[in-house]
């Protein structure tokens, strides 16, 4: 499949050119969530990072396209729209779905013959680490419910019925792609893969983001930081700093060290 220019303007989100930085960051959002999630990441890192946001269908200013509910279709349709964009090496960053999605868009870039030089994973358990999850069948009650908890929403924008009118249908086909997707076996990327994630976090234990380092051939890497699901929202600038480090330093130390929560 591929991408016309103007399908590809809807996917990438460039909130701030850097026409002369060596590398490209691609960040992937959260379920429900939009690329101008990562507009405070973008200006942070510019202009030595040239930070592209995805944008799904279905959200803010592409409301109109329908939803994706298969993972696997999500990720063949991400990486095709990367692709005018690896003029320069890319680095992935993805939140909680967009992890796996990044993963799966690392991978198809690599058969590809385009090798990103950093994965990123935060929030989300390894691919080897399967739950039976349920919550794109709930009622729009649950699926308000599950956003209390995970307190990833501002809690007033959840009792604006109008506003959840618009972001409930891509919330629930995110979860529907997400709980149903199943990894192929035994691949693995061939980049070094820094894991983070919140000591606190109710859908991905330490123990399971661990487990991401059996997904690289590469350098491996875990940073676990105090918070729950959305804890990178109290610790933009300790991941920024790492994002940057970990780029600049094209690699992470073999084996990986954890940093202790506090």
């Amino acid at each position: 499949m591929t991408l016309s220019p103007t399908d590809n303007q809807k996917w990438i989100r460039r909130y701030h050119p850097a026409q002369d930085a060596p590398v490209r960051l691609v960040c992937l959002p959260h379920a429900g969530g939009a690329a101008s999630y990562f507009f405070p990441v973008s200006k942070a890192l510019s202009p030595a990072v040239d930070v592209l946001a995805v944008q799904y269908p279905g959200r803010q200013d592409r409301r109109a396209d329908p939803c994706i509910e298969n993972l696997s279709e999500l990720a063949d349709l991400t990486t095709e729209a990367l692709l005018p964009w690896t003029d320069r090496p890319l680095a992935l960053f993805g939140h909680s779905m967009g992890a796996t999605l990044a993963y799966e868009v690392t991978l198809r870039l690599e058969e590809r013959g385009i090798k990103p030089t950093a994965l990123f994973v935060s929030g989300r358990r390894a691919p080897s680490r399967h739950r039976d999850e349920t919550v794109h069948l709930r009622d729009d009650a649950g699926l308000i419910e599950e956003l209390r908890v995970l307190s990833g929403t501002d809690t007033q924008m959840l009792d604006d019925r109008e506003v959840l009118e618009m972001v409930l249908p891509a919330l629930r086909a995110d979860y529907r792609a997400i709980e149903t997707h199943r990894a192929r076996p035994g691949l693995r990327v061939g980049c070094p893969l820094h894991a983070l994630t919140g000591d606190n976090d109710p859908k991905a234990t330490v123990d399971e983001v661990q487990d991401w380092e059996h997904h690289t051939t590469a350098p491996f890497a875990i940073t676990v930081l105090p918070g729950g699901h959305f804890y990178l929202n109290d610790h933009s600038r300790e991941i920024v700093g790492l994002i940057s480090d970990g780029i600049a330093s094209d690699g992470f130390t073999s084996g990986g060290t954890t940093t202790p929560a506090r």
